[in-house]
């Protein structure tokens, strides 16, 4: 008798065919690559047996370097060899403006919205530099595999937006690779620690890598990671420590900040071994070397790197409060603090941390090295290699996301923190008569004005029939996948027309923008109340008015004398007037009212006249029927 095997979807047909797959942390200052053998997640070394990959690219007249041999060239060559790339990924020019000075290479001057670092071997963009590195990490992991990869899940910062996530997900397929799915750095942590540890409840993952901030808040049960809220600062790392470290080098030798990029590569090259060398020694010196030939000396201690230091970290511990109040607990419910990122093997953070949150924090696992583990044990069940824990990842977006309404006004459509993948659809309809398309505006943000908010896409929806205002029902619905990707689609429910959009915005959010985004919300709460009830009043003023200007032109004549048309016009006149001048809800609603008390009895005539119409030459058979 001859069997048939059935296999699973996604699962390999046959139970000794093992799929290849691996996680990558793609970091600022650092990479690695990791996946699972025999059921354990191990993060694979390079031929010298080194785990992490520098994220740095030289481009050298023979050709691309990548890796140590790069950072060590850095100083001799800074305006060929890119550091830090991360934080340009999605970005555009405009933002170059902030975090221009930072980065010591040059920018091609080009009308795209797109920055292009100028280098030897010709212009090259973030994801350009991003893909050299994910080359890299997968060669090492073909070699260690012995084969290609069937897919890989690489993690990003909670707070990527839109644009930097499909940045990612670009230099991933430049560099030939399936993405399986981008996930979180601080889930990915959850993922290690949860499973090594089967930890449940709520815990805390902060995660301050060389260029991110992260910190989420997740429910750890059974297998189920849920991440109840996520926070952080995109723009915010271990290299605005060295800066910070960098900066007060230069004030104690009396020097500018303005140096040549060589100068500025070797002083945070020196800053970074200061910080890491206090993490032991209580003092050590330092100096400063100049072209001309200038040296300055000095020695930090322990103590005042901690000064130095001390702003950041309060920074991220905001931060912490604010998540922790988005997700409605305290610091005292959270059972267990798990620390990412290398720069938390700093003592000063972790004591920081600890009395934050009130507990020691967990450094079991090593932290360069916990996010790549995550990513591995997720890519082995997304590739369809099932472990024994029968994982579910459930992650959530950092943004509420909506479009705008008549007014300038946001009409959130996701909330923030909601979890993903999620497809959420709310109704509208037109604004005047005989309105056969409309333009849909998406906004990414907390405020409830557009002009406060991220822009993220426009398209227009064409092909709706002609009807009275009101009367067209046009669907729209917003679909986040598993990456954090947007698609907004519109359909006119009479006709069946349709138009889409998937959000894949050339360019990210501001420094300023990811930072004060959330904190804005919260100051400006009363404000933006008011805001949005004046606005609405706005809109039913201007709807009111549309409707009777366009009932005057029908039928207006035929219904009213001129005493009655001169009353109706002189309310309208006033309503138009408190339009321009009101400045509260309340005052606009009662003008509002007043006109519509005016026009009552106008109203009532057009009634009367459509039901006569409507009656006119018929049987009262025929209307019973009806009714």
């Amino acid at each position: 008798m001859a069997l048939l095997q059935i296999s699973e979807p996604g699962r390999a047909p046959a139970p000794h065919q093992h799929r290849l797959a691996a996680g990558i942390d793609l970091g600022t200052t650092n990479s690695l690559v990791a996946t699972v053998r025999s059921g354990q997640a191990k993060v694979l070394p390079d031929a010298e047996g080194n785990y992490l990959l520098p994220s740095v690219v030289r481009y050298a007249p023979e050709g691309i370097i990548v890796g140590q041999a790069a950072r060590e060239a850095a100083v001799e060559d800074p305006l060929n060899t890119i550091a830090s790339v991360k934080r340009l990924m999605g970005r555009g020019v405009e933002d170059l403006k902030h975090l221009g000075s930072q980065l010591p290479y040059a920018f091609v001057d080009a009308d795209t919205p797109v920055p292009r670092i100028r280098t030897r071997l010709g212009a090259v963009s973030a994801v350009e530099v991003s893909a050299e590195i994910l080359r890299v990490l997968a060669r090492r992991a073909k070699e260690a595999l012995g084969g290609a990869l069937d897919g890989v899940v690489i993690t990003v910062p909670a707070y990527f937006d839109e644009a930097q996530r499909q940045a990612t997900k670009d230099a991933a397929r430049l560099a030939g690779l399936r993405v399986l799915r981008l996930i979180n750095e601080p889930t990915a942590a959850a993922v290690a620690y949860g499973l090594d540890r089967a930890a449940e409840g709520v815990h805390a993952i902060y995660d301050l890598g060389g260029g991110t901030f992260d910190i989420s808040i997740l429910r750890l049960r059974r297998g189920v990671f849920e991440v109840m809220a996520t926070g952080g600062d995109s723009s915010l790392g271990g290299d605005d420590l060295d800066r910070a470290i960098a900066a007060w080098m230069l004030k104690q030798a009396g020097l500018e900040q303005d140096l040549d990029p060589a100068s500025l590569r070797r002083l945070l090259r020196d800053a970074r071994r200061l910080k890491e060398g206090l993490t032991e020694a209580e003092a050590l010196p330092w100096e400063i070397r100049l072209p001309d030939g200038r040296q300055f000396q000095g020695t930090l201690d322990r103590e005042m790197l901690h000064q130095l230091v001390d702003p950041l970290i309060s920074k991220t511990l905001s931060a912490c409060r604010r998540t922790l109040r988005d997700a409605g607990v305290s610091p005292d419910q959270i059972q267990a603090v798990v620390l990412v990122g290398g720069s938390t093997r700093m003592p000063w953070i972790r004591t920081r941390v600890g009395e934050f949150f009130g507990k020691e924090p967990l450094v079991d696992l090593d932290p360069d090295q916990v996010v790549a583990i995550g990513a591995a044990r997720q890519a082995d069940v997304l590739v369809g290699n099932r472990s024994e824990e029968d994982l579910l990842l459930l992650d959530v977006i950092p943004l509420s996301l909506g479009l705008e309404t008549m007014g300038g006004l946001v009409e959130r459509i996701i909330p923030r923190n909601t979890t993903i993948p999620v497809a959420r659809a709310q109704e509208f309809t037109t604004f005047k008569d005989g309105q056969t398309a409309m333009r849909i505006h998406v906004v990414q943000g907390e405020r409830d004005l557009v002009k406060d908010c991220r822009s993220l896409a426009h398209f227009t929806l064409r092909g709706i029939p002609p009807m009275v205002a009101g009367a067209a029902r046009i669907l729209v619905t917003f679909a986040v996948d598993a990456d954090g990707l947007l698609q907004v689609t519109a359909v006119e429910k009479h006709s069946g027309v349709k138009a889409q959009v998937e959000v894949k915005p050339s360019y990210g959010l501001t420094d300023r923008e990811i930072e004060s985004m959330l904190r804005d919300s919260l100051d400006h709460a009363q404000e933006d109340l008011h805001l949005r009830r004046l606005r609405e009043q706005q809109v039913e003023a201007q709807r009111t008015l549309e409707a009777l200007r366009s009932a005057l032109a029908k039928d207006g004549d035929q219904l009213l004398d001129d005493q009655e048309r001169n009353r109706i016009r002189a309310a309208m006149a006033q309503l138009e007037q408190q339009l321009q001048s009101a400045s509260d809800a309340q005052t606009l609603q009662a003008a509002t009212e007043a006109l519509e008390k005016t026009c009552a009895f106008y109203v009532e005539r057009r009634m009367n006249q459509s039901i006569q119409q409507a009656m006119a030459g018929r049987k009262l058979e025929e209307l019973g029927r009806d009714l």
